[in-house]
């Protein structure tokens, strides 16, 4: 099935699959091809409006009886750390921070299979192979990075072992955190906060004012962590919202919440990517 707009790009929908999220549920997506001179500006538009970059594609659920997805943020001014998210920094601080090309290594691929199996081993990437890996973290039109979190050597060992590793896009209004995943024996050190706060202090220094972290699940025990950053917003009936109590979301996951996908598409907001003429 595939809807337009009058300009591109064009905008389609995937087949019905089961939801990773919810019971009993099935998602569907909309996406649309992310690639050109205008990709970085398409980019930016559309995580504006809860879209999530994929390798060359942006997408956004689309499911026809659940609008539970919804997609976060936290304001980077406004967030303050939790006494527990102090905690984490604490015990991270040996941790050193360095940022990358979009360039995958074998030792990524190690760690990254590592954390899948100890925590996604059900997942929809558990198959995946160090060339679709590869893809995953270099197949990108924009302006991208992949952040590496290396731990003190042990001793008698002079290289730092990576310890957490965070594909990120840079948008003109954040970060975007595309994909993270750590070492699955350090679960005490609460790595994957750690990543986010990090990227918060990241924007801080570069002046962007939002950390967008994807989707947050109301009733989704994976997504329930992302609830517990202080400024989070989520993106809900064309708008940017503070989260509130989550509770109040549990209407979205009733069928007649869902707009058709017509009416969806046609509010969405596109840069003007026009050519200009001579």
């Amino acid at each position: 099935m595939r809807h337009t707009l009058p300009l591109a790009p064009q905008f389609y929908v995937t087949a019905p699959q089961p939801c990773p999220y919810l019971d009993g549920r099935m998602e569907r997506k909309l996406f649309t091809a992310l690639q050109g001179d205008h990709a970085g500006r398409l980019n930016d538009a559309l995580s504006k409006q809860g879209f999530r970059r994929s390798q060359n594609v942006l997408y956004r659920p689309s499911c026809t009886d659940c609008q539970a997805c919804l997609s976060a943020r936290i304001r980077v001014a406004d967030f303050e750390p939790s006494r527990s998210q102090r905690r984490t920094l604490r015990r991270n601080a040996l941790l050193r921070r360095e940022a990358t090309s979009p360039w995958a290594t074998e030792e990524q691929f190690a760690l990254f299979r590592r954390y899948l199996d100890s925590r996604h081993a059900d997942g929809g990437m558990a198959d995946m192979d160090i060339f679709e890996f590869a893809a995953m973290i270099e197949e990108t039109p924009i302006r991208s990075r992949v952040i590496e979190y290396t731990a003190p050597p042990p001793p008698g060992d002079r290289q730092r072992p990576l310890a957490a590793v965070c594909l990120t896009d840079v948008l003109d209004d954040g970060l975007s955190m595309v994909y993270s995943f750590y070492d699955p024996l350090r679960v005490a050190d609460s790595l994957g906060t750690y990543v986010i706060l990090d990227h918060l202090a990241l924007a801080r220094e570069a002046r962007l004012p939002y950390v967008y972290l994807g989707y947050w699940v109301p009733g989704s025990r994976k997504m329930g962590y992302k609830s517990r950053f202080a400024a989070l917003e989520i993106y809900k009936g064309g708008a940017w919202r503070d989260i509130g109590e989550a509770a109040a979301h549990a209407a979205d996951a009733h069928p007649l919440a869902v707009d058709p996908i017509a009416e969806q598409v046609a509010r969405i907001s596109l840069p003007d990517i026009r050519p200009t003429r001579a």
